[in-house]
């Protein structure tokens, strides 16, 4: 028997869709940190500083739920535009919580890597995140990914100027160009693609994530603060997703 269906059989929980397959990967939009601390009448930071606390909770779920890879909308390219307090406030406690967690997750057996465009990124953050990756590399268990400083637009664009100087240079003939292709230039070049999306705070949008590799994945919407996101929120979700019947565009006899 599989560690995957040990676990379910031990949890009692049977992550699988109508097609037979669990959600393998899940990313999720974490959404409502700053509402949270306002309602408590605290700095939207202190939302923020909550909201991290919960990535542990959910990767800690995801080996007992069959989730291997999991993916994090940490900051987008967009959120630049927030205050300058907000943001350096955001960049600080980046640098903390991956300083305090590395040692945290290699323990647990969690690989984690990165997406997102680094260059604008200070490079105390950038070298704690190749350290984070390297630390990690051989980790063989939950898949981790956190998207800093990330845009679905942006990661397309980005790998476009890639594929570009690959025809350029010679390295690749545009007539064989498909939409095998792009994906090979893309930062998540080497994950499978979401099976499930999930967005907290009761906001029903995308907002610029995973816009290419989240082309057939199924989405929950729920109204629940990130920070008030538990384990047993995330169960829900994925036993949601076994009565989910993904035809991918064809029709199933």
């Amino acid at each position: 028997m599989s560690v995957r269906r040990a676990a379910a059989k031990a949890t009692g929980t049977k992550p699988k869709g109508k097609d037979g397959s669990g959600p393998r990967h899940v990313a999720i939009i974490m959404d409502g940190n700053g509402r949270w601390a306002q309602m408590r009448k605290r700095p939207r930071l202190f939302g923020h500083q909550a909201g991290a606390r919960r990535v542990r909770e959910v990767v800690e779920a995801c080996p007992e739920l069959g989730v291997e890879y999991v993916t994090i909308f940490a900051f987008s390219t967009e959120n630049w535009k927030r205050t300058q307090t907000e943001v350096a406030g955001l960049m600080s406690l980046f640098r903390r919580y991956i300083r305090r967690e590395m040692e945290a997750f290699r323990a647990e057996n969690v690989q984690v890597r990165f997406i997102g465009d680094r260059p604008r990124l200070d490079k105390k953050l950038r070298d704690l995140m190749d350290e984070a990756e390297a630390f990690t590399a051989d980790c063989t268990g939950t898949n981790l990914t956190i998207a800093l400083n990330y845009g679905g637009r942006d990661e397309v664009a980005r790998a476009t100027k890639r594929l570009a100087r690959d025809v350029a240079d010679g390295k690749l003939d545009p007539d064989s160009v498909d939409e095998e292709t792009l994906p090979k230039y893309l930062d998540t070049h080497v994950l499978p693609d979401p099976d499930l999306v999930i967005r907290t705070s009761g906001e029903a949008r995308v907002s610029n994530f995973l816009l290419w590799q989240s082309a057939y994945a199924e989405y929950e919407f729920i109204d629940t603060l990130w920070p008030d996101f538990t384990r047993d929120v995330f169960a829900e979700l994925v036993k949601n997703y076994g009565a989910r019947d993904r035809r991918f565009g064809g029709v199933k006899a």
